[in-house]
This record gives C-alpha cells, structure tokens and sequence, in this order.
C-alpha cells in the first residue's frame, strides 16, 4: 500500500492568508502599557483642564450673584437662584473629580518614586557586593598580610641600619674626651674672661682722667703751649703742609 504526503505549496499559503487579512482585517498588535510617568502626566492634564472650567463655573456664580441682588421680582430672583445652583452642582462635581484625579496623581507618583528608590537601592547592593568581591580578591592574590608585616620589619631593619651607618659618618674622631670638671673649669674661665671685657668697657680713658678746665682756654687750631708758631721767608705763619 502505497501513501501519499501532501506537501503545501508556500506560495499558495501566503496568497490565502493575504486573502484572509483582506476580508477579517489584519490583527494589531497590542499598544504598549503606559508607564507611571505617562500616567501621572494624563492625570495632570486632567486635573488641569478641571481646574480651568471650576474657574469658569465660578466666573459664572459671580455673575448670577450680581444678577440676584439686582433682580425687580421674586420669581425673577427665584429663577435666577435656580439656575446658580445648577452651575454650583456642576462647580461641586468638577471639583469632586479634580479630588479624585489628585489622589489617584499622588498615589501613581509616590509609587513611581518607590519604585525608582527601589531601583537605586538595588544597584547600590549590587555595586557594594562587586567591590566586596573584589576587594577580597585583592587581599586574598595581591595583598597578603604576611607580605606586608615581612615588608615592615626590612624597612625597619633598613632604617636602623641606615641610623648606625649616620651615625659612624658622624664621628668626629679628633675631638678629645671631656668630663664634667674639664666643662665647669672652661665655663669658669670664660666667666672671668667676659668679667674683664667688661671691665676693660667701663674704664676712662686716659686723656678723659684728671680735672678739665670750665671753659675752653685756646680756640679750635690754635698752637698749643710752649709751641712755637711757624712762619715762612718773610715773616709770615706758616700754612700747614699735609703728609
């Protein structure tokens, strides 16, 4: 017994299912849902425009205010308050619905503000938990405690070394013992010596010693006593010849 498999023909398959999208109508694919901020920005305009038109309404209410205290009859007045009241229903309507829209607003904007904090808070865990992991790779591979305490005693060893050899330049090997009856003794000289400089400070003068006359006796260039004055050729005193 022989079987026979029918295979489709591709070209005669998509031709069928243009047909059919002709007649039944091709199906959409669905919109995408609206974010929180989408949202919350509808409802702002909503709220907007409701805000607008309870302006309105009360424009209106002052008119009719106007028109009531002005009104001649009673019937007149009495239409004129029902009509008010009409457009204080719709005034106390709007305004019920503008509530409603700021609760619904707030409730969508602390979630979206949950959810971005949630968010945040997510990236902050997971930030800390790669730098943990990180940071424990570095001290397991590339920071050993033992290396770091081997490193701490050389430099240590280093810097005492480094002090002995400052030390051994240092040495003033020509410099003579001294005790501590050699220093009082130098300190003891030095005391008498600076006792004389000032001593030696504090003395007169010899040519300041002696009593000095009242007044000046010869005036500034004049020969001094018992000196004879110098005269030239003719007779004449003599000018003074400089060395």
């Amino acid at each position: 017994m022989t079987i026979f498999t029918l295979v489709p023909n591709p070209k005669y398959v998509k031709t069928v299912v243009q047909r059919m999208n002709r007649v039944f109508g091709k199906k959409k694919a669905a919109a995408p849902a609206p974010t929180l901020g989408d949202a919350s920005a509808g409802l702002g305009g909503r709220i907007g425009a409701m805000d607008q038109k309870i302006l309105d309404l009360e424009k209106e209410l002052k008119v009719y205010k106007d028109k009531i205290k002005k009104a001649s009859t009673p019937a007149a007045k009495k239409q004129l308050q029902k009509r008010a009241m009409e457009v204080l229903k719709r005034k106390r309507m709007y305004e019920g619905q503008r509530d409603m829209a700021a609760g619904q607003q707030f409730n969508i904007d602390q979630t979206q503000f949950s959810m971005e904090s949630a968010k945040a808070t997510v990236q902050t865990v997971s930030a800390m938990k790669q730098a943990n992991t990180e940071m424990k790779r570095v001290m397991k591979k590339d920071l050993n405690i033992n290396d770091v305490e081997d490193i701490a005693d050389d430099m240590a060893d280093l810097m005492e070394d480094f002090n002995e050899i400052n030390e051994a330049l240092g040495n003033n090997y020509s410099t003579p013992e001294l005790d501590e009856a050699d220093l009082d003794a130098e300190l003891e000289m030095l005391g008498d010596e600076l006792e004389d400089e000032l001593e030696l400070e504090d003395a007169t003068p010899s040519y300041l010693q002696g009593p000095l006359p009242s007044q000046p006796t010869d005036t500034p260039g004049s020969k001094l006593p018992g000196e004879e004055e110098a005269v030239d050729e003719f007779g004449l005193p003599s000018a003074p010849m400089g060395s």
